[in-house]
């Protein structure tokens, strides 16, 4: 196939797409041009799996070359996924599962590359763009196309794909997908916005969206496969008519338990019994591994039926409660001593529960974020773990996975939005959240142990922030929205919506979905019941600890910071960093001078405020000013005839003039004050010359006193007037000038 190529106008930038050129032995290829960001995606679909889920891989791969630089580190080579793109693939994957087959089993790998990088041209949302595109042309049996975009929120104005400058003045940080009649993805961190303004940017990117989609069906129609026939995998309809016939009333029974652990056991029991009915009866058939794995899944498939047909006709969940009913909560600090860790909340929810830790730190520990963009410090850390035996389980212990990365990222995002300033509080700032016991919305409850955390450790947030977990169950006709989703609800049912936020607004958003889109009134809807819920999770909160605490514990850190002025910087930081290192070691704290359009933000950590304090009048010390009209006890360090000179503080000296010495005629200087005497001088005028200052303006001026006239001294006008005979002066004898060898022949005294 020959290079074909598609271009439109998005969002002020042309989107150009091409296919037939490269990559042409996968299922499907396409390069997306946003901009100067450009993004390779390729498509293949594998064999068949026989597993219980679709195995299906997106990645996003960034090299460093697309943006002209040098992977850090040793090796200078890239390795694994940065964090970002960690998110990004699971950004992308979200939107896309939905839109297989149920059944579908077939390996399938959706890879981005991107070969160049353009920050006001966004290469994530040009590589989700790109995958839906490769499936779509493919012969891959996806029923999409899917699109994404970013939302930004400016000046009550909702910003399509917003610039990097954009974003920095923007309110919101939306990601929305979906396809051209609903959306399946939300990702979102946000300043406190209401959920009318948050609504209205999910339906203004869906507007976007729909866009691509409709451009994607235009490639689609010009350069499409024809789709493969594949296999789904499907169980025995005869097996599955008899095992319901025979045990769904039993299975029944044991979904119908309020406590998660009593009825996993229940349903295994259940479950157990009738496997081994099963293989006892087909025993000596040569198809029994097919046999026991069709039940397996008979089984599952009729527990999903019950969960959701309690939920959508009888409106009944597992556990007993209301459609929109909170479990249990209870909130508590200090669960570990404060003389140790910085501040801790524990948070549970039913039988789910997360515990926070905070630690503080000097900027200086802040991570560095090495990637596409300019290398750059993260003050603010939030890290997941899931360890397996808060669902009763072993398994694997090791680096996080891309789930935990996803909830410590979502959890960051919640709770980035309410911290103070770095003038306010120049410490980074790390939580993690260990999930100890989890029933659904693990996510949910870090965040608020997180928010405990943060009070009780004395970070003056600006707001305590909630989370909470919202589900959907639907048949097609019926729905029915529920609150604080338990495991059991999230596994069967068809949406999870997690909401986060103050009381004044929301501060982050993401919404999974099972089924291929949701429309406005089931967003509006879920976004008010959610509201409800985060109030009173708030109170709940704000009971255990009504607001941040006033000092921090005792094992954190203590800091001090304050401003100077930029010329300022280089004196702090002296020679090769000798003055700031020098500082540093006499008087052992910890010092981080950071520059930026204010000037400098100076930070000394130590334990010690003795420390601390003696530090930063070394500092002032050093970038202190004379201004007029100060007065200072300063040291005499040099005299001449006319005048001495007096050491204000630092290495900062003025001038006393012989006639500013006292009020009275004064003959020589050494009269009034010699080299080492200490004397009181006023600081009279500030020029580029210098500093001049005055002794005698800290005197009682005579009574009667009147300044002496001074002689006029010769100008050039005098002296051509002297020259010309215009004045008579009387002529003095004097002695012929020394020539140049008698005064180089005199010996020193």
């Amino acid at each position: 196939m020959s290079k074909e190529t598609f271009s439109m106008q998005f969002a002020g930038r042309t989107l150009t797409v091409e296919t037939g050129q490269v990559a042409k032995q996968a299922n499907g290829a396409v390069v997306v041009r946003y901009g100067d960001t450009t993004v390779l995606t390729a498509a293949t679909m594998g064999k068949m799996s026989l597993g219980d889920f679709f195995p299906l891989t997106v990645n996003y791969d960034e090299k460093y070359y697309a943006a002209g630089r040098f992977p850090g580190g040793f090796m200078k080579r890239e390795s694994r996924p940065s964090t970002d793109a960690t998110l990004t693939a699971r950004m992308i994957d979200r939107p896309i599962r939905p839109m297989f087959a149920e059944g579908f089993r077939n390996e399938v790998q959706v890879i981005n590359t991107v070969l160049s990088y353009d920050p006001d041209c966004v290469p994530q949302m040009a590589a989700m763009l790109g995958s839906s595109l490769a499936l779509t042309i493919s012969d891959i049996p996806f029923d999409g196309p899917i699109a994404g975009v970013q939302v930004g929120y400016i000046d009550g104005n909702y910003i399509i794909n917003p610039t990097k400058i954009q974003k920095e003045k923007s309110l919101l940080e939306l990601t929305v997908a979906g396809t051209e009649i609903a959306i399946n993805m939300v990702e979102s961190g946000a300043k406190e916005l209401s959920e009318d303004i948050m609504l209205g940017a999910l339906m203004a990117g869906h507007e976007a969206v729909k866009k691509l989609v409709a451009f994607q069906k235009e490639v689609q129609a010009a350069v499409g496969k024809v789709k493969a026939e594949v296999d789904l995998l499907h169980v025995n309809e005869d097996l599955k008519a008899e095992v319901i016939v025979a045990h769904n009333a039993e299975l029944k029974v044991a979904v119908k338990n309020p406590d998660k652990l009593q009825r996993e056991a229940d349903t295994r029991a259940v479950k157990n019994k009738i496997v081994a009915e099963y293989e006892s009866r087909f025993a000596e058939d040569e198809n029994l591994d097919l046999i026991i794995r069709d039940l397996y899944e008979i089984l599952e498939q009729m527990e999903h039926a019950e969960v959701r047909r309690l939920i959508i006709e009888e409106k009944i969940r597992p556990d007993g409660r209301a459609l929109d009913e909170i479990r249990a909560l209870d909130a508590q600090v200090d669960f570990l001593p404060n003389n140790i860790v910085h501040g801790d909340g524990l948070f549970t929810r039913g039988q789910t529960q997360a515990h926070s830790t905070l630690t503080l730190a000097p900027m200086s520990d802040t991570q560095i974020i090495d990637g596409l963009d300019p290398e750059h410090k993260k003050r603010f850390l939030h890290h997941y773990n899931f360890p397996q035996f808060s669902v009763g389980e072993t398994g694997r212990y090791g680096a996080p996975g891309r789930r935990e990365i996803g909830h410590g990222a979502l959890g960051e995002r919640a709770l980035e939005q309410v911290l103070p300033s770095l003038e306010e509080f120049p410490y980074a700032i790390r939580l993690v959240a260990d999930v100890w016991e989890s029933n659904g919305s693990s996510s949910q409850a870090s965040i608020c142990a997180g928010t405990l955390a943060l009070m009780a450790g004395g970070v003056p947030i600006k707001a305590p922030v909630a989370g909470i977990a919202m589900g959907l169950i639907s048949d097609g006709e019926q729905y029915t929205i529920l609150t604080d989703i338990q495991g059991l609800e999230d596994h069967f049912g068809d949406m999870d919506f997690k909401v986060a936020g103050t009381r004044d607004g929301i501060t982050a958003l993401q919404m999974d979905i099972k089924i291929q889109g949701i429309n406005e009134q089931i967003l509006r809807e879920a976004l008010a019941q959610a509201k409800i819920a985060r109030m009173q999770i708030l109170d709940v909160i704000e009971e255990a600890i009504p607001e941040p605490r006033k000092h921090l514990a005792p094992s954190a850190p203590k800091i001090e910071s304050f401003r100077i002025a930029a010329d300022k910087i280089r004196l702090v930081i002296g020679k090769g960093g000798e003055t700031i290192q020098g500082i540093t070691a006499d008087y052992e704290v910890q010092i981080d001078l950071t520059e930026d359009e204010q000037g400098g933000l100076v930070a000394i950590y130590s334990n010690d405020q003795a420390k601390i304090d003696a530090a930063r009048r070394a500092i002032e010390e050093i970038i202190r000013e004379a201004k007029v009209g100060e007065v200072y006890d300063a040291k005499v360090v040099r005299s001449m005839d006319s005048a001495v000179f007096v050491n204000l503080f630092g290495k900062t000296d003025a001038r006393v003039h012989i006639s500013e010495m006292a009020w009275g005629r004064t003959s020589k200087v050494d009269d009034v004050a010699k080299v080492g005497d200490s004397v009181k001088v006023k600081v009279t005028k500030i020029s580029d010359k210098g500093i001049d200052a005055s002794m005698r303006e800290l005197t009682e001026k005579p009574e009667g006193y009147v300044e002496p006239e001074r002689k006029p001294r010769f100008g050039n006008n005098d002296r051509a007037a002297r020259r010309d005979g215009d004045h008579k002066f009387q002529q003095r004898d004097r002695k012929p000038s020394s020539t140049f060898s008698e005064i180089s022949s005199k010996k020193p005294d």
